[in-house]
């Protein structure tokens, strides 16, 4: 198999990257370069919520010249994201014009929950220890310059992830205005973490035991051989852990800076991200702490190996997208069987629709999380479910979706049962129409909420879409409610749904 070269650009809050990677369809992509410069977008845009001119015209030279070697590599293809400092920012959409006008690249700008799914992908690559470690209750935390993701894994599955406004630049930054001793400091750091740690326990680890954390994130890389020179590198105990916060916290910046290789700038951040961590791991009582080594560009050459068919990984990232819809589906109160029925109605009625709908996989993903999540608003309001759905989804993170995406499942879910307003969903119009379609008659399959059609079987014969069930029962209810349904599904793709009821003799 020809040798394919990847160029993998990330944005960041503090530095720009830029790794080379080689890919053969090998499970594992080989870096071959990587390239770094510090700028801290994030210090103007968390502050002022604008990067200024001066910071884009660094950015631009360093890109431009990421560009050019991109080019001497003859890289077969590239990606260039960009991340929480360029989300926030207000002027981000002039800042990515610029940037393509001037180095010639398209930067996208992805969402926090597509940002996490990249690092799992690039933890995932290396195969025997992430799956491993995942078999125990593990948390994967992910400290940045902007925020820190925290990711239970439970027995192969992902149980919840959350992001908190933890980052080591915001902390930083939130104390860049006190005077005052530096055991003093600690402690004001300590509080603010504790703020937020506590509630996330409260919420999602509850009596949860967490045996492993997974520390992730650009200074955790470098604290990782100082940790344990003689040792495995990799994994730390949480006494080796505990004992290095004491004499990092003991440190100067210039020690800091002499012992790391690193800049005024960057050493300042490397304790409060270091603390973050320590708190994780006291208020977990975790006893192992993996340190994978990895970075975002490693896990956009993943994701891209994947997608090409030049990588593979054991570990199924669309089964924890589902488990996110799923758990949040029970901590709002949905009624579980409705919705495992529903979920085995709407993905027959899909798949039996494919030569009229014209979607793939990831459509059908979105479908599946939407029927997991239509009942939600109910948590909140009886009589306007439809809206308090469109906002739980709306302000909730769902690992590995885009904000566009969301918006789909939040609007596939509002007009299941209010009337589609095709002026109101311009964006992504018929993709959503076509899932709340869907979403209508499967929903109006099990009207009663008692799974009669469980035993249901779907099947296109010209233009009918024929729904044919064994139940000898009443189906009254089920009956009249898909009748109220195949209008607008008719509408949308020009096939009528019938509900056919075989009689036992």
């Amino acid at each position: 198999m020809a040798i394919k070269t990847f160029a993998a650009i990330d944005i960041g809050s503090f530095e720009l990257e830029m790794g080379i990677y080689e890919l053969a369809g090998k499970n594992q992509a080989r870096c071959i370069d990587q390239l770094r410069h510090m700028i801290p977008l994030g210090r103007d845009a968390f502050s002022d919520e604008k990067i200024s001119y001066t910071m884009v015209d660094e950015m631009c030279r360093v890109l431009k010249n990421f560009a050019e070697i991109m080019n001497s590599y003859h890289v077969d293809d590239y990606r260039a994201y960009a991340t929480s400092a360029m989300r926030e920012a207000k002027n981000n959409q002039i800042i990515l014009d610029q940037i393509k006008v001037r180095t010639g690249l398209d930067v996208k700008l992805i969402s926090n929950s597509e940002q996490r799914l990249l690092s799992y992908k690039a933890i995932a690559a290396k195969e025997a220890d992430f799956n491993k470690m995942i078999q125990k209750a593990t948390a994967i935390v992910e400290v940045s310059s902007g925020s820190m993701q925290m990711s239970l894994f439970d027995k192969d599955a992902l149980v919840s992830t959350q992001n908190l406004g933890l980052g080591a630049l915001r902390l930083y930054e939130t104390l860049s205005g006190v005077q005052a001793a530096e055991e003093t400091r600690l402690a004001i750091l300590e509080e603010m973490v504790d703020n937020e740690l506590f509630t996330f326990r409260k919420m999602y680890l509850k009596d949860r035991t967490i045996k492993n954390l997974i520390g992730t994130g650009k200074y955790i890389r470098h604290l990782a051989v100082w940790m344990s020179p003689d040792r495995d590198k990799s994994f730390i105990s949480a006494s080796t852990f505990m004992e290095f916060y004491k004499k990092l916290s003991s440190m100067g910046l210039d020690d800091i800076e002499d012992a790391f290789g690193v800049n005024k700038e960057y050493a300042a951040l490397m304790l409060p991200s270091t603390l973050i961590y320590k708190r994780v791991m006291e208020l977990t009582g975790a006893e192992t702490f993996w340190i994978p080594g990895i970075q975002m560009c490693d896990g956009m050459a993943a994701e891209y190996g994947e997608e090409k068919n030049l990588a593979k990984f054991g570990h199924n990232f669309s089964d924890d997208i589902i488990a996110t819809a799923r758990n949040m589906a029970k901590r709002y109160k949905c009624h579980i069987s409705h919705n495992q029925a529903l979920e085995k109605y709407a993905l027959a009625i899909f798949d039996s629709m494919k030569k009229f709908h014209g979607l793939g996989k990831r459509e059908r993903l979105l479908l599946q999380i939407a029927v997991n999540l239509h009942s939600c608003g109910k948590f909140i309001s009886m009589r306007d479910t439809s809206e308090c759905a469109y906002n739980i989804i709306m302000s909730t993170e769902i690992i590995g979706l885009s904000h566009e995406e969301r918006e789909v499942i939040a609007n596939t879910v509002k007009y299941n049962l209010k009337p589609f307003q095709y002026e109101e969903a311009r964006e992504n119009m018929m993709l959503i129409a076509k899932l709340v379609a869907i979403l209508r008659l499967a929903n109006s399959m099990d009207r009663s909420h008692n799974q009669k059609l469980w035993d249901s079987k779907v099947q296109l014969k010209e233009n009918e879409l024929i729904v044919t069930t064994a139940y000898d029962g009443d189906i009254t209810l089920e009956r009249l409610a898909f009748e109220q349904k195949v209008d607008f599904f008719e509408e949308i793709y020009g096939v009528r749904p019938v509900l056919k009821q075989k009689r036992r003799v």
